[in-house]
Order: structure tokens, then C-alpha cells, then sequence
């Protein structure tokens, strides 16, 4: 009796082997690709990142030339107001004139940085998502792989639970929907 037992509980358990083994594959095959996605589209939110920096500190840069210009003809106009000379007048109103377009240019690309910083930001917030997206599927398929190999089944489910999170991570930070815990972008940044 007791061979029989063995006889069929050696099938049964292959069985069971393989029915995980086939569950781990067509998760890791699901997840890695996801992955692939998620980076393709991670690296192309760092360009716009990087270009809505690059952006920003051109803008600060030029905002920074205009205050010099504008500190130089303020200071100017004083000089030419301490000289007392006929010709002054003229001069200071030109120099008024420029401190007027100075300070109405620097409000202008004062606001244009501070959209640009706006941008960085907003993006950031979806790199963050897409990075989080990748360090829970690259867990979850280390996971599948340690299920695959021990056979255990809360392991697998476990994660797939994982690679599941990983996979709605993904999807909202392509759909843009802010899906984002600062908690964790704390502990990780």
C-alpha cells in the first residue's frame, strides 16, 4: 500500500511543481516586460526633466543679467543726479526708462522660471512613480524566482501580489494619475 502511495504522490507533486513553474514563468514574462515599458518611458520623463532644469537655470541666469543692468543704471542715474549738470535730465530719464523695462522684463522671465521649475517638478513626480514601478517588479521577480525554485505557494502568491502593485504603479504613472507616497520617496530618496 505504501508503494502506491509513493507511486502517486511523486506524479501529484510534479504536478504541483509544474503548475508554479508555469505561473512563475508567465508572471516573470508579464512583469519583465511591463518593466521594459516602464523604462523606456522613465528615461524619456528624465530628457524632460533635464531639459525643464536646463531651462530653468537659463531663465534665473538671464533674470540675474537683467537685475545687474538695472542695479548699474540705478546706480547711474544717482551718479548723474550728484553731478547736477544741464544735460542730466535727458540722461536720467533714459536711464529711468531702461530701470522701468528692466524690472517689467524681469517680472516676465521671473514667471517663466518659475514655470520651468513648475515643470520639473510636475514630472518629477511621475519619474518618482516609475522608479518606485521598477523596484517592485525587480523584487517581485526575485521573488517568482526564489517561488519557482522552493515551491511554495503563499511565496508565489506573495508575489504576485508584489508584481501586481508594481504593474498599477506603472499604469497610473503612464496614464499620469498621481499615484505617489511621499513617504516612501522619502525613505528612497
Amino acid at each position: 500500500m505504501s508503494d502506491i502511495n509513493e507511486i502517486i504522490q511523486e506524479p501529484i507533486e510534479q504536478a504541483n511543481k509544474n503548475n508554479i513553474n508555469s505561473i512563475v514563468a508567465l508572471m516573470v514574462a508579464i512583469t519583465a516586460t511591463f518593466m521594459a515599458l516602464c523604462n523606456v518611458k522613465d528615461g524619456n520623463i528624465v530628457q524632460a526633466m533635464s531639459q525643464a532644469q536646463a531651462n530653468a537655470l537659463n531663465a534665473w541666469s538671464y533674470f540675474q543679467a537683467k537685475s545687474t543692468k538695472q542695479a548699474i543704471a540705478e546706480n547711474s542715474v544717482e551718479l548723474i543726479k550728484l553731478q547736477n549738470t544741464t544735460v542730466s535730465n535727458d540722461i536720467i530719464k533714459n536711464y529711468e526708462e531702461k530701470i522701468a523695462r528692466y524690472e517689467k522684463e524681469k517680472a516676465t522671465i521671473k514667471a517663466q522660471a518659475e514655470g520651468f521649475q513648475k515643470e520639473y517638478n510636475d514630472i518629477n513626480l511621475f519619474d518618482d512613480q516609475f522608479d518606485m514601478t521598477d523596484a517592485l517588479l525587480t523584487i517581485s521577480i526575485a521573488m517568482l524566482g526564489i517561488a519557482s525554485l522552493t515551491q511554495k505557494k503563499w511565496l508565489l502568491y506573495f508575489a504576485c501580489a508584489v508584481s501586481v502593485t508594481g504593474i498599477i504603479l506603472g499604469l497610473t504613472a503612464f496614464l499620469k494619475i498621481s499615484l505617489h507616497s511621499d513617504i516612501i520617496s522619502k525613505i528612497l530618496g
